[in-house]
């Protein structure tokens, strides 16, 4: 069985991702809106048979998951994830993100890169030309002031993101600082990638220009789906 086709790109997306999950397989569960389409997909199918387990990317995934029925592991618990399916901020025609604003980028690295492929699910909103951020910044609070600091001598501005219906900043799953940092038109995302991530106390960013070679972008749209990258579904 496909996936519906009924006007929500999101749903549509979700849904098409679900069909690459195969029985017997591990799937990284990325964090956000669509992905959460995928997942009410693989209940269905778990309901008719199909076996498999999830690796979550966040506490909200895995809350979410359960509400499902979908069995869980922990990344301690697995050797390798056949496949993760996460969303993303933006995508450049090179297939390089930037992911984070649910905060989870640190923990949807970590799982994309135990993984043999990544899917990623989105409607055409998030597709640009060049990546122009903001970029999250996830941060040990010990060296807050001196990464906004470095952040700074790059360039562009710096702001600690504060939380939504809770005083103070938001943080991550991690018990971390999340930063936003704005630079502006994105030339070189591998190597902003590499120097945010190389400033002492930076947990990790979230540009993601690294899975590229393993990735399939599906781009919902209101009556299908557009697939970039690779596809053998």
């Amino acid at each position: 069985m496909t996936n519906p086709v009924n006007g929500n790109p999101k749903e549509n997306a979700g849904f098409r991702a679900a069909e690459y999950v195969k029985d017997g397989m591990t799937v990284g569960l990325g964090t956000g809106s669509t992905v959460a389409y995928t997942m009410d997909r693989l209940a269905e199918k778990i309901k008719g048979g199909l076996r498999i387990i999830g690796v979550p990317t966040s506490i909200q995934t895995a809350m979410k998951a359960r509400e499902r029925g979908i069995p869980l592991a922990s990344l301690d618990d697995v050797t390798e994830i056949d496949l993760t399916i996460d969303g993303a901020d933006q995508i450049d025609p090179s297939l390089r993100l930037i992911k984070g604003r649910g905060a989870a980028q640190v923990r949807e690295r970590c799982v994309a890169d135990a993984s043999n492929r990544l899917i990623i699910v989105a409607d055409a909103s998030k597709l640009c030309d060049q990546l122009t951020g903001p970029v999250p910044v996830e941060v040990i609070p010990f060296a807050l002031g001196h990464v906004i600091r470095r952040l700074e001598t790059m360039g562009g501005s710096v702001v600690v993101r504060d939380g939504v219906k809770k005083d103070g900043p938001v943080l991550s799953d991690n018990g971390n600082i999340i930063l936003d940092y704005h630079s502006g038109p994105i030339n070189d995302p591998q190597g902003l990638e590499t120097e945010i991530n190389n400033i002492p106390g930076v947990v990790g960013c979230g540009i993601m220009a690294e899975f590229s070679n393993m990735m399939t972008v599906i781009i919902g749209e209101n009556d299908d789906c557009r697939i970039l990258g690779i596809n053998d579904l």
